[in-house]
């Protein structure tokens, strides 16, 4: 976590980070030394919106020595990392779908600025992995605004607004995955299969996480957070998922000394847990919707594993013309798997 700040206040976040310093309070050396310890290191720059700290970014790039380098951003100084950039292995870029919906849940000229960033990384001819990273509320038609992106980015993946959103409460949100979220998802399975058959791969990220563990194998939280996968704070807390810095149950360590964070029951009995992991650590720990809300988003998940395991025999057809891309995420590019 490059900084605490944010020059944005999107409706279903709200800016800075409260509970933690808005700049690193710790000595960047024993930053190098932890992560020299994994000899396949991915670090991804995080914030509030990292590139605030450009110049720390670009030192970072420089001195860490990690195996990949993941950035997310929403966009609005992409220009500052100059020809750093291309020791990204992959970019995030915020952007919530189409225009209206972008801007309505962020900011006016929002989806602008994602696209002119989009536009100056072409420009730059750069070749790591481009992604669009979604959030996903009430406004959001999902096949409309998932299919719009895929136009523009060669990977898009998204985060629903769920539990503690500001936008809706559980009841508005179990109506919405009924009457939209639910059978966007059945669409967008469908049109994801049939692109298959004709020997290409929409960079749909959660179909291909998804899909990946079911031909291929996984465990745990896709995502890693409390085991593979850490966030260190700005004050050098490490801790297990990075929206919740200020939770006791979210503290993992520090540097010299690291305990795990799991998933427990009724999570690790449930047959789609090869598959799931658990789906996300903060909803398992915190359940601010209740047991009720707790099982929604499950029957999300669920119905979300089920309509891509009535489409696995087209995936397997399909091997090993298309084995690479489908291979993804090829590392933990801090996608959502899970939405």
């Amino acid at each position: 976590m490059v900084t605490a700040e944010c020059n944005l206040s999107c409706r279903y976040c709200g800016g800075t980070l409260a509970t933690m310093p808005r700049d690193i309070t710790y000595d960047l050396h024993d930053l190098r030394e932890f992560i020299a310890r994994d000899r396949e290191a991915v670090v991804a720059f995080y914030g509030g919106e990292p590139l605030l700290r450009p110049r720390l970014v670009q030192r970072l790039l420089h001195e860490l020595p990690a195996r990949h380098f993941v950035l997310q951003t929403n966009g609005f100084f992409m220009e500052k990392l100059g020809p750093d950039v291309h020791r990204l292995d992959a970019i995030l870029l915020s952007v919530d779908g189409r225009p209206a919906v972008t801007d309505g849940y962020r900011a006016p000229g929002c989806y602008r600025t994602v696209m002119k960033a989009r536009d100056w990384l072409h420009g730059q001819e750069y070749a790591g992995d481009l992604i669009a990273r979604m959030a996903v509320s009430r406004q959001t038609d999902i096949y409309a605004d998932v299919m719009h992106l895929l136009q523009r980015f060669p990977h898009v993946h998204w985060q629903l607004d769920a539990v503690w959103s500001a936008l809706w409460g559980l009841q508005e949100f179990k109506e919405w995955a009924r009457l939209s979220y639910l059978p966007g998802i059945e669409r967008l399975v469908r049109e994801w299969a049939a692109c298959i058959e004709q020997g290409t791969v929409p960079g749909i990220v959660p179909f291909l996480g998804i899909m990946q563990r079911m031909l291929w194998g996984g465990s745990g939280l896709p995502c890693g957070a409390g085991s593979s996968a850490v966030a260190i704070a700005t004050d050098g807390r490490v801790i297990a998922c990075p929206v919740a810095g200020e939770l006791a149950w979210n503290e993992m360590g520090n540097f010299h000394r690291l305990r795990q964070v799991t998933i427990g029951e009724p999570c690790t009995s449930c047959d789609l847990y090869p598959l799931c992991g658990g789906r996300c650590l903060f909803a398992y720990k915190e359940r601010l919707w209740g047991e009720e809300g707790f099982d929604a988003l499950c029957a999300v998940t669920r119905h979300l594993v089920e309509q891509l395991a009535g489409v696995r025999g087209v995936v397997e057809d399909a091997l090993p013309g298309l084995e690479k891309e489908l291979r993804y995420p090829p590392f933990n590019n801090t996608t959502e798997v899970i939405p």
